[in-house]
């Protein structure tokens, strides 16, 4: 599809040795540094996540998780990585419920899971890195004790969720300036969130998991309540685990398992292709994504959960009698209602992707869940704890009930994308809720309608959840007005939906093309 260029926008950036894209330009660059000097995709992609818990720390940080999947040399035998946190050993539904609590605030250190994102990375450059750990860590390190430039995205959300860290001391005098946000263009440092990296730069993650840093963790999460303690830290592991897949015109795509919900966006994607899309109306495309969403959310709610302590029925949701049966339930005239939810709203996160020259590929996720995750932050080395752990049910009978050791529902997804015996590349979407969705709205631009990455990503938006559908204004009035006549409840959201990245491999000349959305503020660069 060729682009208008009269309109505002980008091109897709192409290259043959080496690729990353991130959602900011600082850790693009970083990363492609890393790539250019030798270094693995998956050494690029850490440099990227570290440096962007000072670029983006609303959104992701070290107190936060990350899954991945990665394709050594190019190969299809995709490998995942789990590397979401776990609860406390002591935490229970009854210990909680003794409290008065009906549901985990988010501000509740009871929200905050074992931060599992610095074990993934260790694990990841065991197995795939090249570069000497604490290079990875330099320029996270710089920006961290010297400061970074806000960027336009960043302090648009930023200055929307002060409230988010102005409980906390320790929070607000970390990531507030004056009591306010900061604004683009201001400088933004953070030295106790150095001295962490310093940490980390010597001991590897046991400098995250042990010692000081570590004692400086629990006994914050100690003084508010939690029942964290230094051994929930020091025995915490993440697991390399089996990869899900499923076919989708032509193509493989591939997703973390359970807890996560990749299996959702499988069987979102499955069931648009029971539909012809590319000779449907653009009204019809919206309504059969909104439709099948409702129902593949639906199932994630009911069904998702740690497979280390629930059965969660993978294989069913995937079979093709099921998904047969799910597209069958989509009336094309009528919209349908949404099943009730508890599952948490949330926000953002941050995806990057990343190639070598070797033909190694990594699709990496990591996130804090809320903007600004809990909340809350520790007095001497600054680690911003995550939320995740207000996903999970306060009922014994809900698969996705609390537990000493269990991981939550986790919303964050990587993607990966194979062809017979090729890769094709990395991709992956930001925003919360609407990963699951925006995975199968992308697929089914680059397939179903012939868009490279970034006009894949540069498209139009919708997303039904929560009792309503979200429109992007560009779908205009006429669409809007047909939608409203099939009964959808219609919300044009102030906050563009999601965000992603994606790179592609031609699979006759070998050049990547790459994209990065333009509802942040990040980049693609190859060489």
């Amino acid at each position: 599809m060729a682009r208008n260029f009269s309109l505002p926008g980008r091109s897709a950036v192409r290259a043959k040795n080496g690729m990353i894209t991130t959602s900011h330009p600082m850790a693009s660059a970083a990363g492609h540094k890393i790539l250019m000097e030798g270094g693995s995709a998956v050494d690029a992609a850490i440099t990227a996540a570290a440096l962007l818990s000072v670029a983006e720390p609303h959104m992701t940080g070290i107190g936060g998780d990350c899954f991945a999947l990665v394709s050594k040399e190019g190969s299809t035998e995709i490998i995942a990585i789990n590397g979401s946190g776990r609860a406390p050993a002591a935490a229970t539904v009854d210990a909680l419920k003794a409290q008065g609590l009906d549901e985990i605030p988010r501000h509740s250190p009871h929200a905050v899971t074992i931060p599992g994102a610095v074990d993934a990375w260790a694990q990841l450059h065991a197995k795939f890195g090249k570069h000497d750990w604490d290079r990875l860590f330099a320029p996270a390190y710089s920006y961290a004790s010297e400061g970074i430039a806000v960027h336009d995205r960043v302090a648009r959300d930023w200055a929307l969720h002060t409230e988010n860290v102005a409980e906390d001391e320790d929070a607000r005098a970390q990531y507030l300036k004056n009591g306010v946000a900061y604004q683009a263009g201001e400088v933004f440092s953070h030295p106790k969130l150095a001295k962490t990296f310093q940490a980390i730069m010597k001991d590897g993650r046991d400098g995250f998991y042990k010692g000081a840093v570590a004692e400086d963790m629990v006994s914050k999460l100690q003084k508010i309540g939690g029942f964290h303690t230094e051994d929930d830290f020091a025995s915490h592991q993440g697991q390399f685990v089996t990869p899900i897949s499923a076919e989708y015109m032509g193509h493989t795509i591939w997703e973390c398992p359970p807890n996560g919900q990749g299996v959702a966006a499988l069987v979102l994607i499955k069931i648009l292709e029971q539909f012809d899309l590319p000779s449907m109306a653009e009204v019809d495309r919206v309504h059969v994504l909104a439709e099948a969403a409702k129902i593949a959310y639906h199932l994630r709610d009911t069904y998702v959960a740690d497979p280390d302590h629930e059965d969660v029925p993978v294989d069913w949701l995937l079979d093709e009698a099921q998904i047969k049966s799910f597209a069958a339930m989509i009336d094309m005239e009528k919209a349908q209602p949404f099943a009730d939810s508890d599952f948490p709203t949330h926000p953002h996160t941050i995806y990057l992707a990343a190639v070598d020259q070797d033909g190694t590929a990594i699709s990496l996720i990591n996130s804090i869940f809320d903007d600004f995750g809990s909340g809350i932050s520790t007095p001497e080395y600054g680690v911003l704890f995550q939320s995740r752990g207000k996903a999970f049910r306060l009922d014994n009978a809900h698969p996705n009930k609390i537990a000493g050791g269990k991981r939550p529902l986790h919303t964050i997804i990587p993607g990966m994308i194979t062809k017979g015996k090729d890769l094709v590349g990395p991709f992956g979407v930001m925003g919360g809720q609407y990963q699951a969705a925006g995975h199968a709205m992308l697929m089914s631009n680059l397939f179903a309608h012939g868009m490279n990455p970034q006009q894949a990503l540069d498209a139009a938006r919708s997303f039904a959840h929560a009792g309503v559908l979200q429109l992007e204004g560009r779908h205009g009035d006429e669409v809007a007005a047909a939608l409203k006549a099939r009964g959808h409840d219609l919300e044009y959201p102030s906050i563009p939906i999601g965000g992603g990245q994606a790179i592609l491999r031609d699979l006759e000349t070998g050049y990547y093309t790459a994209g990065s959305d333009p509802r942040k503020d990040g980049q693609a660069i190859g060489f």
